[in-house]
């Protein structure tokens, strides 16, 4: 295949929000080049090794509308309903909690728990089946500015490549940004998050569970069958020390948190640990290009909106690219991208806020501290349009929804 060197759009990551950034562009009739550094995780049967994504309801409506649900549908485990308690290890949970149930929504399950080996592949697939997308693996990315990137193959040597649109998918040590000047805001947590599926031994019956913890909140995310996806925050130190364990030693301090409640547990696939922060980029748009994802904002993972997130960013650049492209405009603008701009800023910034409050508030062991969550989770439990307004966050309802997370195409 002879490789062009013009493009409608490159897209600087082929992550997640990446493919799904060239996929929906694509979908409108644009030319977009993926370039990743890694090589393609094309194996069919992967292990499995952990990792898995609470996809809300309005991102499998644009996976839906993408064409992409269908290859992935047999292997999602609905979320059904969350509920949501504090305690401490050893004294089990405060009396106090909150249910959320589906069936206040009319909409249908909250999300569902997708495992990453079956999404990432049938987006590559995807993006292998679209002619208008072109993806170029194992390049590095040396420049990036104006529309001009410049690439190094894995075998040496540089070549440019231009676009009217540069998307930086990059994650948060993105390279699209720096080359851009776009600095980041924010600040580490004394935290980190263990990462590990379980397999156990009663069913979960789709339930998840977000459980606040003086050292931070343990989530536990149904998975099909009898298991369960687990993101446990700790206290940094305490974090590295239990996850250089061995898998007894790891299930031993994880035992008395997590409870009994689904009786035996066992490890499954690898295990994790990422330390959290909080990061914002101070500008989601430079010059002919525009951040997505993890590469403008990062977040505390208690609510698992971080990849959501990326998805409303995805949809929303899409949709404000692909209406300049309509109207005859210039899609890599300036004015057009601050339109990109001010619809995802304020929500990013107010997910980022929501999320930080939330971990300083209903983290730690102070008695008052304790006695206003118990205040705030009787409250809600006794407030049907509070707890339903709730609910439809979780589900990615709420705001002003892009096409595709409706399930419109563009």
């Amino acid at each position: 295949m002879v490789m062009k060197n013009d493009y409608d759009i490159i897209v600087i990551g082929g992550g997640l929000v990446g493919s799904l950034s060239a996929l929906a562009l694509a979908s409108a009739g644009l030319s977009v080049l993926v370039v990743d550094a890694q090589m393609p995780h094309r194996q069919r049967e992967a292990a499995f090794d952990g990792r898995a994504y609470a996809l809300s309801l309005t991102s499998i409506r644009m996976l839906e509308t993408l064409g992409i649900w269908d290859a992935v549908a047999a292997n999602a485990e609905p979320i059904r309903d969350i509920k949501v308690s504090h305690g401490s290890a050893g004294e089990g949970s405060s009396p106090y909690f909150v249910h959320f149930d589906h069936r206040e929504i009319e909409e249908g399950p909250f999300g569902h728990l997708l495992e990453d080996r079956f999404l990432r592949v049938a987006l590559l697939d995807a993006m292998a089946a679209d002619a208008r997308i072109t993806l170029l693996h194992q390049s590095e990315v040396m420049r990036v500015k104006a529309g001009r990137v410049t690439l190094r193959g894995p075998r040496g040597g540089e070549t440019c490549y231009t676009a009217r649109l540069v998307i930086g998918c990059d994650g948060r040590g993105s390279f699209v940004a720096k080359s851009n000047g776009i600095t980041r805001l924010g600040w580490e947590y004394e935290q980190s998050s263990l990462v590990c599926a379980l397999a156990h031994e009663r069913p979960h019956d789709g339930v998840a569970y977000q459980y606040f913890t003086p050292a931070g909140p343990l989530a536990i995310l149904p998975l099909p069958g009898n298991r369960s996806s687990i993101v446990w925050t700790e206290d940094r130190m305490v974090a590295a020390e239990i996850n250089a364990r061995d898998d007894a030693g790891y299930l031993a301090a994880l035992r008395p948190v997590f409870g009994d409640f689904l009786g035996e547990l066992r490890l499954e696939g690898a295990r994790y640990t990422y330390p959290l922060g909080l990061s914002l980029a101070s500008s989601f748009i430079a010059e002919r290009v525009a951040l997505a994802g993890d590469a403008a904002h990062g977040i505390h993972p208690l609510a698992g909106q971080g990849l959501n997130l990326g998805v409303r960013d995805a949809a929303a650049l899409a949709q404000v690219v692909v209406d300049a492209m309509r109207r005859g405009e210039d899609i890599g603008a300036w004015d057009v991208l601050a339109r990109y701009q001010a619809w995802r800023r304020f929500d990013t910034s107010a997910m980022a806020v929501a999320t930080d409050s939330i971990n300083k508030a209903f983290s730690g062991s102070n008695s008052i501290l304790r006695a206003g969550r118990d205040i705030a989770f009787s409250a809600m439990s006794n407030a049907p349009a509070l707890r339903r307004a709730f609910m439809r966050e979780a589900a990615g309802l709420s705001g002003d929804l892009p096409r595709l997370l409706a399930g419109q195409a563009l």
